[in-house]
């Protein structure tokens, strides 16, 4: 026999191991309050977008035990969100309700340096669309204006409190801005420091990134909980989010009582032969 065959053959059928990651403080990346109480922080201007301090990004929920980052936030296409896609083209009002619990949901992060905490830097703050809103209202207000100035800018008091949040208790934050504006830094070189040395959301997540037939297979044992025709290694957390959410399991089936064919063709069928909205065939 040949061993050396043998050896490949054995190796080939060997479990994947999973990918080991270095471990990393999260704490000096990333910024949210954890208990109930007061907080102080201030917006840095960024310095991946000297206009724009706050960076939008799309997150699956639902699927996995953590959020899954949308492929779309590189710029590639994701499974996940042309099904919705095509769920929406059918104008069918059961296939709606499905397109709206798959789509990404948005999250924002900003920029922070956290006051009595400044020796740990700029980390990165996350949150959600009505802070967003109340956020993009305030640089919309001549009262306020850019409060990320670094000279006239404003601080803003975090009070985080236990509240109901979708029929769960959890750690609710409320975000009002100080009255008075205030330099981010009397100390120049440091202000410089901070402008300089942030750290882009995408880049940190870019190695959980999921590559395409990895959504593929999450997104259908999804849909079809009792398949088993393939399976997908847990996602990476991300430990900057405890806004973890148990995954539904969806009722939806893309069977129907008078057709046979397998499962697996019915999940491809649903794409056959039609085009995105942009023209080009879908990846599937």
């Amino acid at each position: 026999m040949d061993l050396d065959l043998i050896k490949s053959k054995l190796g080939a059928l060997q479990p994947e191991k999973k990918e080991k990651y270095e471990k990393v403080d999260y704490t000096t990346l990333y910024w949210k309050p954890r208990e109930e109480g007061k907080f102080v922080i201030r917006f840095v201007p960024s310095k991946f977008n000297a206009q724009y301090p706050f960076q939008e990004v799309f997150l699956h929920y639902g699927f996995a035990k953590f959020p899954i980052y949308a492929l779309t936030n590189w710029g590639e296409s994701d499974p996940i969100v042309e099904f919705a896609k095509k769920l929406r083209n059918t104008n069918e009002s059961e296939n709606w309700s499905l397109a709206k619990k798959v789509d990404p949901k948005m999250r924002i992060f900003a920029q922070v340096i956290v006051r009595g905490e400044e020796e740990k830097g700029v980390r990165l703050y996350e949150f959600g669309k009505q802070q967003y809103q109340q956020l993009l209202s305030l640089a919309d207000d001549e009262d306020y204006g850019d409060f990320t100035d670094i000279n006239e800018g404003f601080d803003f008091t975090i009070d985080a409190a236990i509240g109901d949040i979708g029929g769960r208790q959890g750690l609710k934050s409320v975000i009002r801005p100080k009255r008075k504006s205030t330099p981010l830094s009397k100390d120049a070189d440091l202000v410089k420091k901070w402008l300089e040395t942030q750290n882009n959301i995408l880049d940190l997540q870019e190695r959980f990134k999921k590559k395409f037939e990895d959504l593929k297979v999450i997104l259908q044992n999804w849909l079809e909980p009792g398949d088993e025709e393939g399976s997908v290694t847990s996602e990476s957390p991300s430990n900057f989010d405890n806004d973890v959410k148990e995954a539904p399991k969806s009722n939806y089936s893309l069977s129907t009582k008078k057709d046979v064919t397998s499962k697996a063709d019915k999940f491809g069928k649903l794409f056959d032969d039609e085009e995105d909205e942009d023209g080009d065939d879908l990846p599937f």
